[in-house]
């Protein structure tokens, strides 16, 4: 029999309501002839609340608010653990044969980097047992087990769309069918762009660059793992008629697309932060102090850009996470001596809009036709940054939503 992987987000499982939702799409699936594994995240809601609990406990006892990183994944992994057992049970009362797994029953193996733990290793033996004997796997995600010490661990915030991935990649499933929270892949936010659609197909290497550049649908570590086992992934929502889902968007190898958009997506990120040093001196070695600093502190830099004035001196501009915004200040002005600049700034108020599309290498003036259209709202570019598939520009975050708009209509995206 044909084995088949479905991922349901928090939202999909929020309350026992949508459980009996997710039901329904599962036995769908069963009633098609598939060895089902079902791999659930928490209830919507429910991680933050126990990351909440998690840091009240430790400034309980004392101001310092770090805490045992082991204990802390063995609380925040029990919101999983819900899920899968409420989703087993559920299915078992509607005639369905099935189990809730946690990681470490399969195992899933992680390193032991306690709350983003990488996967190592997932074994097929405990569910190929549970298969043959006709039982749905229902999965806790997020969670593994730590190949060295045995302790539970996590997989980082979207973690269960890694754990989809790795089962089907490890258990030769024919697909995984991924129900984000977000209800499938669009062309952009539909929040912001409400004639967003869905397209039929993208590429592993443009969702890969639309997840890691501001579309939450997909955790980027997931878009890899699928993308080098070759795990043809959709997207969908499971708020869909049970009976009658729509197909979604398929995440697949480019050979699979016969015909390429230019542009196939419009990402956005409002956690950035802009820093310029001024006045650096022009001269070898000032880039490898300025950032082997900021990468010792692991602060992730981008949009790099440099301008060189007359009188030997540079003006460094890039960006760095929001959330690092101060520490990567404080951790310049530490290195202040060593760089050699005059004056630090900043700002906030920025967001990253960045268009995405493997048609773009057969395409000649892609950024410069949005570089035009942008300039005729009265949109100020502060940085660009391209590559062989994709530009990026740092504009102020308050023509944020134009210029998601412009963009999207600019390259025939939205919905016919």
């Amino acid at each position: 029999m044909a084995r088949l992987v479905m991922k349901f987000g928090g939202t999909s499982v929020a309350n026992i309501e949508r459980i009996r939702n997710v039901a329904k799409h599962v036995q769908r699936e069963v009633e098609a002839g598939y060895q089902v594994a079902v791999v659930v995240s928490a209830m919507s809601g429910k991680t933050n609340e126990l990351v909440g609990w998690c840091r009240e406990a430790a400034e309980s006892v004392s101001n310092d608010p770090v805490y045992d990183q082991a204990e802390y994944d063995a609380v925040v992994a029990s919101g999983e653990q819900v899920t899968s057992g409420l989703l087993a049970l559920t299915l078992s009362k509607m005639g369905i044969k099935a189990r809730s797994w946690q990681g470490w029953q399969i195992p899933i193996e992680t390193s032991d980097a306690h709350a983003s733990a990488r996967i190592t290793n997932v074994s097929s033996v405990a569910l190929d047992a549970g298969f043959a004997k006709g039982e749905v796997a229902v999965i806790s995600g997020f969670q593994g087990v730590s190949a060295d010490s045995g302790r539970i661990t996590t997989l980082g915030r979207g973690g269960s769309d890694t754990s989809a991935v790795a089962v089907p990649a490890a258990d030769k499933a024919e697909r995984c069918d991924n129900h984000p929270d977000r209800g499938g892949g669009y062309t952009t936010d539909p929040r912001a762009r409400p004639e967003a659609r869905q397209p039929r197909k993208v590429s592993f290497e443009e969702m890969l660059e639309m997840a890691s550049l501001g579309s939450k649908v997909l955790q980027v570590r997931s878009v890899e793992i699928a993308m080098v086992h070759g795990v043809r992934t959709f997207v969908r929502s499971s708020f869909d008629d049970p009976a009658a889902p729509r197909p979604g968007t398929l995440i697949c190898d480019e050979e699979e697309i016969v015909e390429q958009q230019v542009v196939t997506g419009i990402a956005f990120s409002r956690d950035e932060a802009q820093i310029t040093l001024r006045r650096v001196a022009d001269k070898p070695g000032v880039a490898a102090a300025i950032f082997g600093p900021l990468a010792d502190a692991n602060i992730n830099v981008d949009m790099i850009i440099q301008v060189v004035s007359e009188d030997s001196t540079t003006d460094m501009t890039f960006t760095v996470p929001a959330a690092d915004y101060e520490r990567a200040q404080t951790v310049l002005e530490q290195a202040k001596s060593t760089i050699g600049f005059a004056s630090v700034q900043g700002a906030t108020d920025v967001v990253k809009i960045s268009a995405i599309g493997v048609g773009m290498r057969s395409h000649a003036g892609v950024a410069a036709k949005a570089f035009r259209a942008l300039s005729e709202k009265g949109i100020n570019i502060r940085a660009i940054t391209t590559s062989e598939i994709k530009f990026s520009v740092l504009i102020d975050k308050d023509y944020t939503e134009l210029a998601v708009r412009t963009l999207h209509s600019l390259y025939g995206l939205d919905q016919a």
